[in-house]
């Protein structure tokens, strides 16, 4: 089968295959701040890590909502990760509230003010990174025309991890049950891992400051 995106049969296929194949997504749980000190708490489904070091993460908003306004009159914002046993908050959280509505206290969440930033964490969540923007970009199409998605970037400058989730010495993403979004309404949750070497990694240290060239 091959088409071109915007002529798909969509008798055949009556939902977006792109978000059926970019799979699984790790969830932007992102809580941000105004100067006016109203926080919001929203998931992003576009949401990854982007660079090793320094740590960059962004997500993608594909409408001018509270987190990319809230991050860009800060600089800062959030991400906590959503697991299993907070799938619903995560969920109850994503609902689309009067301005002005604590997406925490709605989800049944509790904020906890930031250490590096203003941007509050999720308590209950276990591991929470706290970043400060970097670049905000607006997406454009093959014509070169602004889309309405807008990607923010941050680099982490100050990260919360629950101790009993390290097994030696590596983050244990068996015992963390992350969840991530896959096509339509549909998620997924890590229950089991394997792991592979790479050929031209072989003995090396994984992770950490590159090595500084000469």
């Amino acid at each position: 089968m091959f088409f071109i995106p915007e002529n798909r049969n969509k008798n055949l296929l009556p939902n977006d295959v792109f978000k059926g194949l970019m799979i699984p997504r790790p969830i932007g749980w992102i809580s941000t701040t105004n100067h006016a000190g109203e926080i919001n708490l929203a998931p992003y489904s576009f949401f990854n890590g982007f660079f090793s070091w320094p740590n960059i993460l962004g997500f993608s908003s594909e409408q001018r909502k509270d987190s990319l306004v809230f991050a860009e009159e800060t600089g800062e914002f959030t991400w906590n990760m959503a697991t299993w046993d907070l799938r619903q908050h995560m969920n109850l959280s994503s609902e689309a509230l009067e301005i002005g509505t604590s997406e925490f206290e709605y989800a049944g969440l509790t904020p906890v003010p930031g250490k590096a930033v203003k941007a509050p964490r999720v308590s209950e969540s276990p591991a929470s990174l706290e970043c400060k923007v970097t670049q905000i970009v607006t997406l454009t199409d093959l014509n070169g025309d602004k889309t309405s998605g807008t990607v923010v970037f941050g680099q982490v400058v100050g990260v919360h991890i629950d101790q009993k989730f390290i097994t030696d010495g590596h983050v244990d993403a068996i015992k963390l049950k992350p969840i991530a979004r896959c096509g339509y309404n549909e998620y997924t949750v890590i229950n089991e891992i394997f792991t592979m070497e790479r050929p031209d990694n072989a003995g090396k240290p994984f992770g950490g400051e590159p090595e500084k060239t000469k």
